[in-house]
């Protein structure tokens, strides 16, 4: 019989926050309710950008009644990409074997990850998708879903590959896959952080699997959603 490679596997969960502190509860009751389903014990990794509105410390207060959340207050720079190196880095160095990621607006339900682990037993890095049969993005209107169909085709017209979501910030992966790709040395922030990861995790010929997703908008908090983050996702090709 066959070993379940996420029997006895160390997990974490990291999750980016900025200006979250209206947000972060619901998440952290939502990810106990779901770490009980996991064959797995999960724990979170709250990594903060020095919110001004005090999400560290409501990160804080839950973690001091719950030993497996941790909370990562960064002085650098703010920024995706920035935040999840940290991230993935303090993973790294506290041997964790599978890094799931998720933003802490909602968007991303954690009733998800159950599935998204389940799918790593036979893939190295599991996406969320919006854009495979039984993924979908009920809120957004017509510019932003083209906006973000568009992106994805641009991806793989330039790059190749066949993802259909590549800036899914919804995933999972084996912490093998990080080391291979020298994640540490990505360049982009924003979205493209999410892109670049997944074009070296392709190219280094690493198993990925798309899982479908029903992604939310925020109900509360605002959209990180810029301009200059939108310009470095479209410059990203040419940065190879």
């Amino acid at each position: 019989m066959t070993r379940d490679p996420l029997l006895g596997s160390r997990p974490l969960a990291c999750v980016p926050t900025l200006d979250e502190a209206s947000s972060l509860p619901a998440l952290l009751e939502a990810l106990a309710r779901e770490r009980a389903r996991l064959p797995c014990a999960l724990d979170l990794l709250v990594i903060d950008d020095r919110s001004p509105d005090g999400t560290a410390a409501v990160a804080r207060g839950f973690a001091a009644t719950h030993p497996w959340v941790h909370v990562l207050e960064r002085d650098g720079p703010r920024g995706l990409g920035h935040a999840y190196r940290a991230g993935f880095a303090w993973a790294l160095a506290r041997d964790y074997a599978l890094v799931a990621q998720l933003d802490a607006d909602g968007s991303h339900d954690p009733r998800y990850l159950p599935a998204l682990f389940a799918a790593a037993r036979d893939a190295d890095l599991v996406l969320g998708s919006r854009y495979v049969p039984g993924g979908a993005c009920p809120d957004w209107g017509l510019g932003r879903r083209a906006l973000s169909r568009g992106a994805a085709s641009y991806v793989r017209w330039f790059l190749g590959g066949d993802l259909r979501d590549p800036t899914s910030g919804y995933r999972v992966a084996w912490t093998r896959v990080l080391r291979a790709i020298e994640v540490e040395n990505t360049r982009s922030d924003g979205y493209a952080f999410q892109v670049e990861v997944a074009l070296r995790a392709s190219r280094a010929g690493f198993a990925i699997h798309e899982l479908p997703i029903v992604f939310r908008d925020r109900r509360v908090g605002q959209s990180k959603l810029s301009w200059p983050v939108v310009w470095e996702a479209i410059g990203l090709p040419f940065r190879r």
